[in-house]
């Protein structure tokens, strides 16, 4: 395996440049879709190269599981440094399926939750939006939950304090994260960034793509960048707090509302990716490329422990 099965550990440095290029030279809609699919494949990749020093490490522990033809000198040996190595990535496994279990079932927890209160909640005559809920309550917050069908709550504070055409973009904006199922980008990237902590760059800039996209459909929708950007703008001048629903996205969460409202007032991107010889198009190309190259050395270290596991193997 030798230094290959280090690299899918540390090549998710080559995706930072795009994670900070990609919110002014993407449209959101394709910047979420690219760093999303780095993200994770980056993810996977350090999670398979964390499994292989896994087994290199337990393998020189006694009394572990694992055949004992697994514990052979020449297969301690293909990794440099393996005594120490091996220790760091049993503890590095542990940490990482960890924190995505935690992650995970918080995710899940809490859109339970919020699902089971939504039940009881009766839905509204024919005329009106048989997906809106609003909650009589004096804090300012709205918010989408995906589920079968999605439901988008908003509580009585946040309506009084947008006109009726804010609020139309408001909720065409929380549509617009059920209908491209944002929930999913969001919890991938959050899971990506438990595995490796150099991908939580990424999370934080899908994070922000999935809101822009919702306020691109939104101006879309309502047909007015200005009245969009107003509606974000008062949104987050009312909101206090993070909102009762910290997972799921938020039409005012706290992060950078300001460009938010410059990128609305600004005329609207392309979505035709950028010139290879852009700053965009070249940082996308060095991402891609070291998704590839993570891909590759992943593999091949799995072969190759693979290779040595079947030539100890007595069979």
């Amino acid at each position: 395996m030798g230094f290959f099965v280090f690299l899918p550990l540390v090549l998710p440095l080559t995706s930072l440049p795009i994670a900070r290029l990609a919110e002014h030279h993407l449209h959101p809609r394709n910047a979420v879709r690219l760093l999303s699919w780095i993200g994770v494949t980056m993810a996977v990749c350090s999670t398979l190269a964390l499994g292989l020093l896994f087994v290199v490490g337990t393998a020189q522990i006694p009394g572990n599981p694992l055949p004992d033809s697994w514990s052979d000198p020449e297969i301690r040996t293909a990794v440099p440094f393996h005594e120490a190595v091996g220790t760091t990535a049993v503890v590095g496994l542990v940490t990482v399926l960890t924190a995505c279990s935690r992650s995970l079932r918080r995710h899940l927890r809490i859109r339970a939750r919020a699902q089971r209160a939504l039940a009881l909640v009766p839905l509204p005559p024919a005329p009106l939006d048989p997906d809106l809920v609003v909650l009589p309550d004096p804090e300012p917050y709205a918010y989408a939950v995906p589920g079968g069908p999605g439901r988008v709550v908003v509580s009585t504070a946040m309506m009084d304090s947008l006109d009726a055409d804010e609020q139309r973009a408001l909720l065409a904006h929380e549509r617009s994260h059920l209908a491209n199922r944002h929930h999913r980008y969001l919890l991938a990237a959050q899971l990506a960034s438990c595995v490796n902590p150099f991908l939580r760059p990424l999370q934080r800039a899908v994070g922000y793509a999935t809101e822009r996209w919702a306020d691109e459909e939104a101006a879309g929708s309502v047909g007015d960048r200005r009245l969009t950007a107003r509606a974000v703008a008062r949104a987050a001048l009312v909101t206090r707090g993070s909102g009762p629903a910290p997972s799921f996205a938020a039409f005012a969460a706290p992060g950078p509302v300001p460009r938010r409202v410059t990128a609305l007032l600004s005329p609207a991107l392309g979505e035709a990716w950028p010139p290879p010889a852009s700053p965009a198009g070249l940082a996308a190309m060095v991402a891609a490329a070291g998704t590839a190259v993570s891909a590759v050395s992943a593999l091949n270290a799995a072969v190759a422990l693979l290779l040595l596991v079947k030539a100890a193997t007595p069979w």
